[in-house]
């Protein structure tokens, strides 16, 4: 077993990741804390993986209850935090009942923004079952649910107890949502860490294939950066920033689009293509490593270019949307970019630049 260590002081906590992890003695903590655990996931995965982690829960919890939601980006919302809460106190749950979220990072981060804010706080569990999940939602401690006019943006920092990365669920996971995993992953690399962005221009197919060494590289891999960056920057206050990478782009795709129409990674991907253009045209690194990244992201089988949110000025929406963003300041759209290959600054741009990216990077 892989074990990354996020160290936060009185909030550490450990990442475990393996094939088929029999979590049982890991949890004996929680469960001496606790007699109850509650599941919550989505009517997909549940289908999946549920009964064999209720199963795991039953050897050490008294009590263990289930919360199923249904599947998709739309239900990361209002509604579906209340079924969570309605749950709980119609169960009679108190601060000792340690919430388990099992699923993609919709489920996990609801789960956490419910754990953050029922009773002020009680303990969650991360379960990631999706590659994007295990290696970048489900670390870090940020929760939230979405409003129709941002991604993310109504939510709280609060950090789970434990990530169980278990590699086999990944065994079930669409094709799609492997490769919109892949954008997080490829982030890292371009931001980060040169030799591992080598490392996936290498081994991407090993990867896409689902071979499970090189599986358990990027998910280590991915969650050392991670953790790294976590480790300095709690609450991206600084640093931290630079893990959000494509996202401002991104974020703006998955809005204008309607949540759920491009998935998260897809959206990041294409923002990625944009952030390192408009890197570019700042002067900041050349047009090899734009093509070289833009390669890589079109390897993944990821989209490069972005879609066309109004026919009548695109370049206006785009920037309309952005400005609802959480590293926004006095009305200023801050874009992470890339400041040298391997590493990322954040900074503003002019609009007027900005425009132009837009028009290049989307059809």
């Amino acid at each position: 077993m892989d074990i990354v260590n996020i160290d936060l002081g009185d909030r550490a906590y450990q990442i475990l990741i393996d094939w088929n992890i029999d979590f049982n003695q890991h949890l004996e903590g929680e469960s001496s804390k606790s007699r109850m655990a509650v599941v919550v996931t989505n009517v997909t995965i549940g289908g999946l993986h549920l009964n064999r982690v209720v199963g795991l829960l039953a050897r050490i919890f008294e009590n263990v209850r289930v919360i199923e939601l249904p599947d998709g980006e739309k239900y990361k919302s209002w509604d579906s935090l209340n079924i969570i809460f309605s749950s709980l106190l119609n169960w009679r749950c108190d601060r000792k009942t340690t919430l388990f979220a099992l699923g993609g990072g919709v489920v996990g981060d609801l789960t956490g923004f419910a754990a953050a804010t029922y009773m002020r706080g009680i303990p969650f569990v991360q379960l990631p079952t999706t590659l994007l999940a295990q290696v970048d939602s489900s670390v870090g401690g940020k929760t939230a649910i979405n409003h129709p006019l941002g991604k993310n943006m109504i939510g709280a920092f609060y950090q789970p107890q434990m990530v169980i990365c278990d590699l086999s669920t990944l065994s079930t996971l669409p094709d799609r949502e492997l490769r919109a995993g892949l954008a997080e992953v490829i982030k890292y690399g371009s931001i980060a860490d040169l030799a591992f962005m080598h490392w996936l221009e290498q081994n991407l197919n090993a990867v896409m294939a689902k071979e499970v060494p090189a599986l358990a590289h990027v998910v280590r891999q991915s969650c050392e950066i991670k953790a790294w960056v976590v480790g300095q920057d709690e609450k991206e206050s600084g640093l931290r920033a630079i893990l959000n990478f494509g996202h401002t782009f991104g974020h703006a795709i998955e809005a204008g689009m309607g949540y759920g129409v491009w998935l998260h990674g897809e959206g990041v991907a294409a923002g990625m293509v944009m952030a390192a253009e408009l890197s570019r045209r700042l002067g900041l690194i050349d047009a090899e490593f734009v093509c070289r990244l833009t390669s890589l992201i079109q390897l993944a089988g990821l989209p490069t270019k972005g879609p066309v949110l109004d026919a009548n000025d695109n370049a206006s929406r785009y920037l309309e949307l952005m400005q609802i963003d959480k590293k926004a300041e006095a009305g200023e759209i801050r874009f992470v970019l890339i400041n040298g290959p391997g590493k990322a600054v954040v900074r503003t741009a002019p609009d007027s630049l900005v425009r132009e990216v837009i028009d290049a990077c989307c059809e």
